[in-house]
C-alpha cells in the first residue's frame, strides 16, 4: 500500500511500480496560496520594531496558475504571507529583500518566445545590471521596493524606484530607512515599482502594509480600540466567461477596453474590469461572495484600509439592511486628519468615501446589533467613457456575535500627545510658484478605440512624451523649502489618479472650484473630460516641499498602474534649500499674490 515517506518543498510520494514502490514528486510548492472565497477575513502577521529597530528579512515569489495567471507575494523565511510593518516615527528599519522571481514565460511548455512588453517602451537593461543601486533594469523577474507615502529620501537603499532594481541572481539586497521623527503616524505601504511591469506585479498580489504607530497620539478619541486592517487588492477575473448574476438588472452589452477588461458601461452593474480581494480572500464576479467578519454587537473598531489595487477605485460604505452607517474618517493617506495644524476636526463623519488606488483611509466602524445583517461593500464608481467597469459589489459580510474574536491589535489606552509641530499647516503656506500638468492618452490607431494605448503626463507648453526611463533629465526641478501650486488637467475621457512620491499635498481646488481641504493626501483622483466641456477638469494642488528629507531625485505618475507603466509618469528633482531653480513652466508669485493665496 502506498504511503507519505517524505513531508516538504522536496518530498517525494511513494507510489505503486513495476519493482514495488517507486518514488513521484509532488507537484510544485504553491508559494503564494490564497483562502477561499468566503472564508473569514484573515489578519496580516504583524511585525513589530523592539528597541527602536525593526529587522525583517522578505523575498518576492511568483507562481504560474492553472488558468495562466500569475501570482506574486511577499514571503518572511517562515511563510508570513505580506506581513504588516510596524514601526515608531524615529526607528530604524532593516529590510534584507531577496529576489526570488522565476521567468514564468520560459518556463512555460513549448514558450520559446520573449515575453512581450506590456508597455509602448525598449526593455531596459543597464549595462551596470551587477549593480542594483544603478542597475536600472526592467525585466518581468526585475525586483524593487517603493515605501509609499513615507518621507524618506529617494536614495538607494531608501527609497529609490528610478534605479535601484534588484534580480534573482543578487544577493539579498538590505533597506534601511530611518523612519523619521515628524512622520505622521497612519498607514502607508510597500510595492514593486519596476517601470512597464508595476501593474503586473501589484495586480498579482506583491503588497503590503506599513503602519507607522501612534494614531491614537494625534486622536486620543481613538485609545483604546481594536484596530483591524483591511488590504483590498484587484486581481483578474476568476470567472471572466460567466454571465452576469441573475440579481442584477440587464446591461448593455459589455465592452472591452485596450486592455482586454470590461469597460466602464455607467450603469454601476455588469461585468467588472477586475475581482477584489479582502487580505486575499476573493470575492469573484458574477455573484461575489463576501468575505466574512465577526464583530460584538455595537463594538467599535478603527478599520485601516488600503487600496493596493493596481486600477480599481473603491466607493466605500457600510451597509445595515440596505442603509448607509455613519463612518468617521479619522485618517487619510497616512496622516491623521487633525494634525499638525490643520483645521479639520479630529473626526469627520460621513456615509461614504472614495479610495483611488493607492491610496489609503482610517475609518471608525460600528457593528451592527444582533440579528442585523450588514455589509462593507464598494458603491460603483464612474471612471469615465474611456475607463474600466467599477461595479456595485459586495466585498465583506458582518455579522454580531457575542463570542466574536477579537482582533490581534489594540491601540495604547492612555497615549501621550504627540509634541507641537515642526512647520506650520500647509493650507497657511504661500506659493512661491504655480505650475500646470496635463493627463493626455494617444491611441496606436486612432479609429480603434481598443488599439494600443500611449499615456502621457505633460507640462503645459510641452510636447507631451511618455516616461524615459533611460533619461537622467527631469521633467521639473522644485527647491526643498519651498510651497508650489500644481493645477493638474485631465485632457482624456478616463479618470486618472495622481500620485507623486516623498511627501503630500492640500486639494486647493476642483475644476475651479475652491475646496481647501483641511486634510493632505498623497493620491488624488481627476475628474475626466466628458467631451463637451469648455474647459479641461483640473485640481490644484499645494505641494510641501518643505522637508528635507525628500532632497533627490524622484517620480510622480498615474497610480492605475497600467497607466504608470504605458508612459504616464514624470520625474522631479528637489535641489537642496539654497539652490536656485528653473522656473521653465511655471511663473514666480509677487508678494501682493501671495497675499492673496493665503
Amino acid at each position: 500500500m502506498a504511503g507519505v515517506i517524505g513531508l516538504g518543498a522536496d518530498s517525494l510520494v511513494a507510489v505503486p511500480g513495476a519493482n514495488g514502490l517507486a518514488q513521484a514528486p509532488q507537484p510544485p510548492r504553491e508559494f503564494c496560496e490564497r483562502p477561499a472565497s468566503g472564508s473569514a477575513v484573515p489578519e496580516p502577521r504583524d511585525l513589530r520594531s523592539h528597541d527602536g529597530v525593526l529587522q525583517v528579512d522578505l523575498a518576492i515569489h511568483n507562481s504560474r496558475q492553472p488558468d495562466g495567471s500569475t501570482r506574486y507575494c511577499y514571503l518572511t523565511p517562515d511563510g508570513a504571507l505580506s506581513p504588516t510593518l510596524r514601526v515608531k516615527p524615529g526607528d530604524l528599519l532593516i529590510l534584507r529583500f531577496r529576489n526570488d522571481l522565476t521567468d514564468l514565460a520560459t518556463a512555460l511548455p513549448g514558450a520559446d518566445q520573449p515575453q512581450a512588453l506590456p508597455f509602448p517602451a525598449p526593455l531596459c537593461v543597464s549595462k551596470n545590471i551587477s549593480d542594483p543601486c544603478g542597475s536600472g533594469a526592467m525585466r518581468p523577474t526585475s525586483a524593487n521596493l517603493h515605501f509609499h507615502g513615507l518621507t524618506a529620501p529617494p536614495v538607494c537603499h531608501q527609497d529609490d524606484v528610478l534605479k535601484t532594481s534588484i534580480q534573482p541572481e543578487d544577493p539579498p539586497f538590505e533597506y534601511r530607512l530611518r523612519i523619521p521623527a515628524d512622520e505622521p503616524p497612519g498607514v502607508y505601504w510597500y510595492h514593486p515599482h519596476i517601470h512597464g511591469y508595476s501593474k503586473m506585479q501589484v495586480l498579482g498580489g506583491a503588497s503590503g502594509a506599513l503602519i507607522i504607530e501612534g494614531v491614537e497620539r494625534a486622536n486620543p478619541e481613538l485609545a483604546g480600540l481594536h484596530e483591524r486592517l483591511l488590504v483590498i487588492r484587484d486581481q483578474d477575473l476568476l470567472n471572466p466567461d460567466a454571465p452576469p448574476s441573475k440579481s442584477e438588472p440587464v446591461v448593455p452589452k459589455n465592452q472591452i477596453d485596450n486592455d482586454g477588461d470590461a469597460a466602464n458601461n455607467g450603469t454601476g452593474f455588469g461585468k467588472p474590469a477586475k475581482d477584489l480581494s479582502v487580505n486575499f480572500v476573493p470575492v469573484p464576479y458574477p455573484d461575489y461572495p463576501p468575505a466574512s467578519l465577526k464583530m460584538k454587537p455595537g463594538e467599535r473598531q478603527l478599520w485601516r484600509v488600503l487600496n493596493a489595487s493596481a486600477i480599481t477605485y473603491l466607493n466605500l460604505a457600510v451597509l445595515f439592511r440596505h442603509a448607509p452607517q455613519p463612518l468617521g474618517i479619522v485618517a487619510i493617506d497616512g496622516v491623521p486628519i487633525h494634525f499638525n495644524g490643520s483645521p479639520a476636526p479630529s473626526v469627520e463623519w460621513v456615509n461614504h468615501i472614495g479610495v483611488p488606488p493607492g491610496a489609503r483611509v482610517e475609518l471608525i466602524v460600528e457593528a451592527p446589533p444582533l440579528g442585523v445583517p450588514a455589509l462593507l461593500v464598494t458603491r460603483a464608481v464612474d471612471t469615465g467613457p474611456a475607463g474600466e467597469n467599477d461595479p456595485n459589489r459586495a466585498l465583506i459580510s458582518i455579522t454580531a456575535a457575542a463570542d466574536a474574536p477579537e482582533p490581534q491589535a489594540m491601540l495604547p489606552s492612555n497615549p501621550e500627545p504627540l509634541p507641537p509641530a515642526a512647520r506650520p499647516w500647509i493650507g497657511n503656506a504661500a506659493p512661491v510658484r504655480i505650475r500646470k500638468l496635463y493627463f493626455s492618452e494617444r491611441p496606436e490607431n486612432p479609429n480603434d478605440p481598443n488599439s494600443p494605448t500611449t499615456f502621457y503626463i505633460t507640462l503645459d507648453g510641452q510636447k507631451p512624451k511618455p516616461f524615459d526611463p533611460q533619461s537622467d533629465v527631469p521633467d521639473i526641478v522644485a527647491r526643498q523649502g519651498d510651497v508650489e501650486d500644481w493645477i493638474i488637467e485631465n485632457r482624456s475621457t478616463e479618470l486618472h489618479d495622481f500620485h507623486i512620491h516623498q511627501l503630500h499635498f492640500q486639494l486647493r481646488e476642483w475644476s475651479g472650484v475652491a475646496v481647501n481641504e483641511p486634510f493632505v493626501r498623497d493620491t488624488v483622483s481627476i475628474p475626466y473630460y466628458n467631451g463637451r466641456a469648455l474647459q479641461y477638469p483640473s485640481v490644484r494642488l499645494r505641494m510641501d516641499f518643505r522637508d528635507p528629507n525628500i532632497v533627490g531625485t524622484f517620480v510622480y505618475h498615474c497610480h492605475l498602474l497600467e497607466h504608470e507603466d504605458g508612459g504616464m509618469m514624470g520625474r522631479i528633482r528637489v535641489e537642496p534649500a539654497d539652490t536656485a531653480v528653473s522656473t521653465l513652466s511655471s511663473r514666480q508669485f509677487t508678494r501682493g499674490e501671495q497675499y492673496e493665496q493665503k
